[in-house]
């Protein structure tokens, strides 16, 4: 049984001192440093520090991985060396490489054993906020801690006085703070994925960094998580959305509510209001409001706030709307709890929803519970596509399409470039891309067993 550590996050936060929080920040990775990466058992002081180190497993054994930082347009590389138990990848969330550096076990490349290693070597098209992770056996690999932070630079940056970096998780935490071992549970599966009882910031259940009055930070936020969606409000701070996923905002967007799906990015402008005595990060959810991350105030940065921000510069991505689509498909998700699935395909053959759940699957998507031999959609590089995804189950799925960017384009106005969209139950969305990177490229939901369970497909692009 999953056991709340009912533990009082605001006061932990002001008996914590700063020289403990010190000793758990991530140790950070230039490009131009080693090459190696190596995934491998660690240690990390997620829960207060009455309680014993977390065993993890995680890039270079922290958790968050090394901050890997390159200008737009260079060249990363990176040698993966597998220390662990088990086989691994890493996928190079949102960013729009070759397929064959994707990182995808079985699509792109072949899973590296125990003991072996494997060069990821790619250019960086565009700049903003990205991440990588595993994606071996991701429902568990990402749940123990194997993720960490990429971020690629404008030729010039925003005018801001600080960068911060915050990777939000949600841990599922024994009573002794260690990892509770539910993998693979079922109803997790089933249901809303593996939601967790404690949730940390840079792998700190307890984040704090100073600020000053009108100071403007530039906060780069990524949900990190394997199934909570994360609603976020902010106190003491003023804000505009300048991103998401990467990619600039054509307008900067006050920010008062953030919703992040699962894999979701958000970059934010956020300027420390001169009357302010703490700027606080907050987790809003179901009325219930936590403090995830502190910024105490003291001094300040200049007399008078700074102006709005301008919007970043574009990145290259092609624009769907600047053609009619060439080919049009509908993706139907379906399954899970109170869901109406009667049967699917699985191994090539129609199987009941009882059969299905007996070998680990309880979600399906257009009658398939299993990554598909044949890709939902077959197209030449440049066509621009156009997918109906309808979300027929009770539950939200924050869909990934690997390798491009898309639009949403069934509301009144287009939507800003994403590479995740997040759809609420019985929630349809058009999505719109350009297909321009050949390859085999995975789209599926990043509530991660409910991709291992069912809800996986890919496109190739020729």
């Amino acid at each position: 049984m999953c056991v709340d550590m009912h533990i009082d996050r605001r006061n932990l936060l002001i008996r914590s001192s700063v020289a403990a929080i010190a000793t758990t920040i991530p140790r950070i990775a230039m490009a131009s440093g080693p090459t190696l990466l190596r995934a491998m058992p660690g240690t990390a002081q997620l829960a207060p520090p009455e309680y014993a180190p977390t065993p993890v497993w995680g890039y270079e054994g922290t958790v968050p991985g090394p901050l890997l930082r390159v200008s737009q347009g260079q060249r990363l590389r990176r040698r993966l060396v597998n220390q662990l138990d088990q086989t691994t990848t890493i996928h190079w969330h949102g960013i729009r490489i070759d397929n064959a550096m994707d990182g995808v076990p079985e699509l792109t490349q072949d899973s590296v054993q125990p003991g072996a290693d494997f060069d990821y070597d790619f250019v960086v098209p565009d700049a903003g906020t990205y991440w990588y992770h595993s994606h071996e056996r991701s429902w568990e690999q990402v749940a123990r801690g194997l993720y960490g932070a990429l971020v690629i630079e404008e030729e010039v940056p925003p005018e801001f006085d600080r960068e911060v970096v915050l990777l939000l998780d949600d841990w599922r935490l024994d009573a002794d703070a260690s990892i509770h071992e539910s993998f693979g549970a079922l109803h997790d599966w089933s249901h809303a994925g593996r939601i967790g009882n404690w949730i940390t910031v840079n792998g700190q259940g307890f984040y704090r960094s100073p600020v000053k009055r009108n100071e403007r930070l530039r906060i780069r936020l990524v949900n990190a998580a394997t199934a909570r969606v994360l609603e976020l409000a902010f106190d003491g701070m003023s804000g505009w959305i300048i991103a998401l996923d990467g990619q600039p905002l054509d307008t900067p967007v006050p920010a008062e509510r953030l919703r992040l799906a699962p894999a979701q990015r958000l970059d934010l402008v956020a300027d420390i209001r001169p009357d302010a005595t703490e700027a606080l990060l907050l987790s809003a959810e179901r009325d219930s409001i936590a403090v995830v991350a502190e910024f105490p105030v003291s001094g300040s940065a200049r007399s008078r706030a700074l102006p709005p921000p301008q919007p970043l510069p574009p990145n290259p991505v092609p624009d769907p709307l600047l053609s009619a689509p060439a080919h049009t498909a509908t993706l139907r998700m379906e399954g899970g709890a109170m869901g109406n699935l009667q049967e699917a395909i699985l191994d090539g053959t129609t199987m009941d929803i009882r059969a299905l759940a007996e070998r680990g699957y309880v979600w399906a998507m257009n009658g398939i519970a299993e990554t598909p031999s044949e890709p939902l959609l077959s197209v030449s590089a440049g066509d621009t596509v156009q997918i109906r995804l309808v979300n027929d189950t009770g539950w939200p799925h924050g869909m990934h399409l690997h390798g491009h960017h898309f639009r949403r384009v069934d509301g009144p106005e287009p939507g800003p470039l994403r590479d995740t969209i997040l759809l609420d139950p019985l929630e349809s969305a058009e999505i719109a891309f350009v297909a321009d990177n050949p390859g085999k490229w995975l789209l599926h939901c990043h509530m991660l067993s409910h991709s291992v369970s069912g809800m996986k497909t890919w496109l190739r692009v020729s």
